[in-house]
């Protein structure tokens, strides 16, 4: 009887490490390997199943068409190892063990300080890794298996998860103190000048969010996209260079603080994002998301 030799979980995940990064160096520091460490399980892997993977220059590395195929296959099988280990974990005490949460930027710094020292002291054995990254990237990170589940603001296509809405996070038209109105009221959509409005660039849901607050067909044309975080667009409307839109939680957290901007709530049927915490369908984590679902929708 022969016997079939499989290639192992470490020599899949030095293949999608090398994909990920499209360079050995930084596979390796990655993989917390070295080089040549990397290298070796990537050619036996080769050897294994017979064929090249990867074509390697001085300069390029390239993955073949069954190179690309194998990667993705091994994502899986990446995934669905880790999962088994979830299992076991979610069997014992809830909350405990690691966990890998991506949070997206316009998210991350206004509601984590409120709710990670509670976290810390009611879930002691919860060692959570953080990952800061815009929408599309901390999906592709979670359907990749780099994260466990997304903290995100909804609506955004994140593609088959599991969603637990977690409260409304309503949308301010944040603008430079002289040009406030004493005593106004809420902005409507009709009163936002699209020619002073300052916007975050592709990439962040935000933009989205504010554009579909205020549909008019001009403002997708006459804002300005910005490639820089809340921090400094608010900067810029201090400095008088326009208008920005800002969500409560960041207003809250003290984002204005120490500057000349008055934020007014705006009154429209769809200024307000709706923030969640997704997960793969069907992880054997769900109870635990779900645990931490309920934690997270406290912070409002």
């Amino acid at each position: 009887m022969s016997t079939t030799y499989l290639p192992t979980l470490k020599q899949l995940q030095y293949l999608v490490a090398l994909r990920d990064a499209g360079h050995f160096g930084r596979a390796a520091e990655a993989s917390f390997v070295t080089q040549s460490t990397l290298s070796a399980g990537i050619r036996e892997l080769e050897t294994l199943i017979g064929v090249t993977l990867v074509e390697r220059t001085r300069r390029v590395v390239r993955f073949t068409p069954l190179g690309e195929a194998i990667v993705d296959k091994a994502r899986t099988v990446i995934r669905e190892a880790e999962e088994l280990a979830d299992m076991a974990r979610a069997a014992g005490r809830p909350l405990s063990g690691e966990m890998r949460m991506s949070v997206i930027p316009t998210i991350a710094p206004f509601l984590l300080p409120r709710i990670l020292p509670r976290l810390r002291e009611d879930y002691p054995d919860l060692k959570l890794f953080l990952r800061e990254e815009p929408s599309q990237a901390a999906c592709e990170a979670l359907h990749h298996g780099r994260s466990d589940c997304v903290l995100l603001a909804l609506p955004f296509a994140c593609g088959d998860v599991e969603v637990a809405p977690l409260f409304d996070d309503p949308l301010y038209l944040a603008v430079p103190q002289g040009d406030a109105h004493p005593g106004a009221g809420p902005m409507v959509a009709d009163d936002i000048d699209a020619a002073r409005l300052l916007l975050l660039e592709d990439g962040h849901c935000l933009k989205d969010h504010a554009l579909r607050a205020c549909p008019h067909p001009e403002l997708r044309g006459r804002a300005t996209m910005l490639g820089t975080s809340l921090h400094t667009i608010v900067q810029m409307v201090d400095n008088g260079l326009g208008h920005t839109m800002l969500p409560e939680m960041a207003v809250e957290a003290g984002i204005l603080d120490h500057t000349q901007v008055v934020a007014r709530k705006i009154d429209a049927p769809k200024a307000s994002r709706e923030i969640a915490l997704v997960w793969r369908r069907a992880s054997p984590r769900e109870r635990d998301f779900r645990l931490l679902a309920g934690v997270l929708s406290t912070a409002r």
